[in-house]
């Protein structure tokens, strides 16, 4: 069993392949993403048990699986613990089909629809970003869009949750195709994060904690630079976007082998593509009844 480790008073982390934060006031007592499945979510449960916190809330920081996946089985111990999330993507939490949907961009086939890319549905509401109280525990939330459409990174006294608007040293060398949905909102919304005052630990949604908060921003938008980069070069001959996605995975050194890692990935070209196209320095057209793009 993983347990609960302090970060501040008030502030626990659950580290694990992706990382689940606890916040505690007075009774209130938010629980911030539950992870990506029953496992995680029942781990982190007796952890809380361990420590004799009961959940007053969740919070959601994005919609993806990884995130939000183990909010039904805090919702089978506790009935209507209220869940939220940012606006777009409580829609999503609430009918999960839409992340596989908009990654294949038609209904998608079962390969698909695993825990990866489709959690349970649960009931989030809709918070808005700033200083908010949700559990009964005082938060700000920061939009940090682009990794996925919307997203929140959580300061709590001292302590920043940055979500997946950073990543650890080893999870992006591990995966160096960072995924986005929108490059040049995640370049922006990781330098921004250096303006947050009083920052003294950072805590990446994969990753280890940190009181270099400006190096770990430096190595993010160094990492989501290089792929930009590869992409760039993956179309100096006009390609479609799989032909991009092989070259960049080639010159990068990413192996696929999961139709949900292909699609994933597709998606990151694509993001890029569009950064680069809005830049000027790609354009796109169509050839041979294929979409394609090529640097300028």
């Amino acid at each position: 069993m993983s347990d609960l480790l302090p970060l501040a008073p008030g502030a626990l982390l659950f580290a694990a392949a992706v990382n689940s934060l606890v916040f505690v006031e007075g009774s209130g007592v938010l629980v911030v993403d539950t992870g990506l499945d029953d496992s995680h979510a029942r781990k982190l449960l007796r952890a809380l048990e361990a420590q004799r916190l009961t959940p007053t809330a969740i919070l959601n920081t994005h919609s993806h699986a990884d995130h939000h996946g183990g909010n039904a089985t805090f919702l089978k111990r506790f009935p209507g613990l209220p869940i939220f999330a940012p606006p777009f993507e409580a829609a999503i939490i609430q009918h999960p089909l839409l992340e596989p949907l908009y990654l294949y961009g038609a209904h998608p086939p079962q390969v698909l629809r695993t825990k990866f890319l489709l959690a349970p549905a649960s009931p989030a509401q809709a918070v808005a970003a700033g200083r908010v109280t949700l559990g009964s525990v005082a938060v700000e939330l920061i939009d940090v869009p682009g990794h996925a459409s919307q997203m929140y990174a959580v300061r709590f006294g001292d302590v920043l949750y940055a979500a997946d608007a950073l990543f650890g040293e080893e999870p992006l060398a591990k995966h160096p195709l960072t995924f986005c949905v929108d490059s040049t909102s995640m370049k922006a919304s990781a330098a921004g994060l250096l303006d947050v005052p009083g920052v003294r630990l950072t805590v990446p949604g994969h990753g280890n904690p940190t009181e270099n908060l400006t190096g770990l921003v430096a190595t993010n938008l160094a990492a989501f630079g290089a792929v930009t980069e590869a992409v760039l070069t993956a179309v100096q001959d006009a390609s479609t976007v799989d032909t991009a996605l092989k070259r960049v995975c080639d010159a990068l050194g990413v192996q696929m082998t999961t139709p949900s890692a292909a699609l994933l990935n597709r998606s990151v070209i694509s993001a890029h593509l569009a950064e680069l196209a809005d830049l000027g320095a790609v354009v796109l057209d169509v050839q041979d009844n294929e979409l394609r793009f090529r640097a300028v």
